[in-house]
């Protein structure tokens, strides 16, 4: 007897549907075609202990499960459950007439326990997509799909349950979550305040114009000044996720796996901190069973480098075209997959080997030449796409036992928002261009613009400095975002001469 039922592959983050086909005929042998990876042709063995185990008997005759589209390579062992029930519908042991209604996903174990499975939630969206009735996952798994609206999503912790809700319609109730009520219950109070922070008023201002215009950005200084402290306190003043980012975020997170049971939507901007031993494959996505990099896994979010020059060469430069295109293609002899990758790059680093270079309590004891051949080892184009350059100087002792705290991560953050809500008005009609980092140079060329005064102070910076042309187009969407948090429609000479302030001469740093 043959019989289908219905589950999904992922590529890149999106889901493509994937048929089951199961016959059962006279025989002794098992097949499995369609192009299945080894964890899918072991199925065999954890189906058929499952079976066992919650009851049922192996069918002792001949299996052939096609897998189809046959092109495309079915990966993992969450083909487990649709198969198990394939073989019992085909074996006439459970009604098969509602298989089709259901786009179905798990992992099984020994016993026939239900195991966590990845990217349930963009397969739940194909299954919407589909016009499938619901979908039946691992109940660690169901509350992440069932954001997705208009469609029932089921969580089983085991094969019996499914098996009698296929063949009886009991056991299982669809899981609802209210999107809203998710939003409002997410934590206001950030872990980390800019409150704790004592001075350094200009690299609270730096970090003030990154997080309003969406901008990367550098800290150099020197061992303990506070980079890092105030690198993990950016989340605090970013603007809150809105809906369609929240999705997005979420769906990168599932198909990664980093979903918790727990947790059914990702309503706060991601902030990853990978160490600087990780490989290129690590933070930009690949393998051989591609997956999303830390990148990918920043997207919405920030992405904290630490000890930049510490990261390996190669590691950086793979960073260079997804900062651009904030999005990174994944290439294959049979494949290609895209993950997206708008984040906010924000990274930091000791001036010099030994930390103490312009220092004004320590003096560097690095050798002639040495502090900018430190600075080499992160090369111009890299620099040249970090907007904001900001030297970090340690806070003397009055400042650090001042009584009064500084200004809250939420003052900070209603400006950040405030500059935010003017910069999403300005591009409503823009796809894809949420904030000032993104701006095209066709949209540059429109809402860009210095006055006369500020174009000649630029004329002179990039005459001085040697600045590239990419250099001169940062500086123009820092200014951009400058001007947004004065409420100013116009970019003036001041706007122009605070940005340019923000980029490091390489030709003078450690001369």
């Amino acid at each position: 007897m043959l019989v289908k039922t219905y589950g999904s592959a992922v590529n890149g983050i999106d889901a493509l549907t994937v048929t089951m086909e199961v016959n059962i005929s006279s025989g002794v042998k098992f097949f499995i075609v369609g192009l299945p990876d080894n964890a899918v042709k072991e199925s065999e063995h954890r189906i058929e202990s499952a079976l066992s185990i919650s009851g049922w008997q192996w069918p002792g005759k001949q299996i052939v499960i096609n897998m189809a589209p046959a092109d495309i390579r079915k990966e993992g062992s969450a083909y487990d459950l649709p198969l198990a029930l394939g073989i019992l519908a085909a074996n006439e042991k459970i009604a098969y007439t509602n298989l089709h209604k259901y786009l179905i996903m798990g992992e099984l174990s020994l016993d026939g326990s239900v195991l966590p499975i990845k990217g349930a939630l963009p397969m739940a969206i194909k299954a919407k997509q589909e016009g499938f009735k619901g979908c039946i996952f691992p109940a660690a798994n169901a509350k992440e799909a069932a954001i997705v609206e208009g469609i029932d999503v089921y969580g089983a912790q085991s094969l019996m349950q499914v098996a009698n809700f296929l063949d009886k319609g009991t056991g299982l109730e669809p899981i609802r979550v209210d999107v809203a009520e998710e939003f409002s219950k997410a934590n206001d109070i950030p872990d980390f305040d800019f409150a704790e922070v004592k001075g350094q008023e200009n690299v609270k201002r730096a970090l003030e114009i990154a997080a309003a215009g969406g901008h990367n950005m550098l800290m150099i200084g020197s061992p303990g000044s506070g980079k890092s402290m105030m690198a993990k306190r950016i989340p605090s003043i970013l603007p809150p996720l809105t809906i369609d980012e929240a999705l997005e975020t979420t769906k990168i997170h599932s198909v990664a796996g980093k979903i918790k049971g727990e947790t059914s939507l990702l309503t706060r901007r991601p902030f990853r901190s990978p160490h600087h031993t990780i490989s290129d494959v690590a933070l930009v996505g690949g393998g051989s069973y591609p997956q999303p990099g830390e990148i990918s896994l920043a997207h919405n979010g920030v992405l904290f480098l630490d000890e930049l020059p510490e990261f390996k060469r190669t590691v950086l430069e793979v960073m260079r075209q997804p900062l651009e295109d904030r999005v990174i293609s994944i290439s294959r002899s049979r494949f290609t997959v895209e993950y997206p990758a708008s984040f906010m790059l924000v990274a930091s680093m000791n001036p010099c080997p030994c930390g103490y270079y312009n220092d004004p309590n320590r003096e560097c004891t690095c050798p002639p030449g040495m502090v900018r051949k430190y600075l080499g080892r992160i090369s111009g184009p890299l620099l040249d796409r970090i907007d904001l350059h900001v030297e970090v100087v340690p806070v003397p002792f009055d400042k650090l036992s001042e009584a009064p705290p500084s200004e809250s991560s939420a003052e900070i953050k209603k400006r950040v928002i405030k500059a935010r809500e003017i910069q999403s008005k300005r591009y409503a009609n823009c796809p894809g261009i949420h904030c000032n980092a993104q701006l095209t140079p066709k949209l540059q060329a429109i809402y860009a613009q210095p006055d006369e005064a500020g174009q000649s102070i630029l004329k002179q910076a990039m005459l001085r400095l040697g600045l590239s042309a990419r250099a001169y187009d940062r500086i123009l969407k820092v200014a951009r975002t400058i001007a947004d948090l004065e409420g100013s429609e116009n970019i003036a000479a001041t706007h122009i001469a605070e940005a340019i302030q923000y980029r490091l001469d390489r030709e003078t740093w450690g001369s």
